[in-house]
């Protein structure tokens, strides 16, 4: 009887062995998945990536001309205004400086506007 005993318990021993080896097996299949999922992800990843970056690059040069063109137009008007700018202080700038002139040195005393009214 007590082989027959000792004979089960090596049999639970050999099931619980098989068992562990079984859920270890599971186990790296499961961490082996998930890597491979993950690389999978990154290269998925890495494809969108340079193909948005693609999409933009095309994107860019063929705006790019656009800039250049909007800038060169932006520059001439810029010209002409500051000339127009310019005319204008140099056609008014001697009356300026006699108006300037004269309020500073023409001094006409006058009783304050708050002071008449008393």
């Amino acid at each position: 009887m007590a082989a027959q005993q000792s004979q089960g318990i090596q049999t639970l021993l050999e099931a619980e062995k098989e068992a562990a080896k079984i859920v270890q097996q599971a186990r790296q299949y499961r961490v082996q998945k998930l890597k491979d999922a993950r690389s999978e992800a990154s290269k998925e990843i890495e494809a969108y990536k340079k193909t948005k970056e693609d999409e933009f690059k095309a994107f860019e040069a063929s705006h790019a001309g656009t800039t250049s063109s909007a800038q060169t137009a932006i520059d001439k008007d810029t010209e002409i205004k500051l000339k127009e700018v310019t005319d204008s202080y140099n056609a008014h700038k001697d009356e300026v400086v006699k108006k300037l002139l004269d309020r500073v040195v023409l001094v006409t005393p006058e009783l304050h506007r708050n002071l008449k009214k008393q």
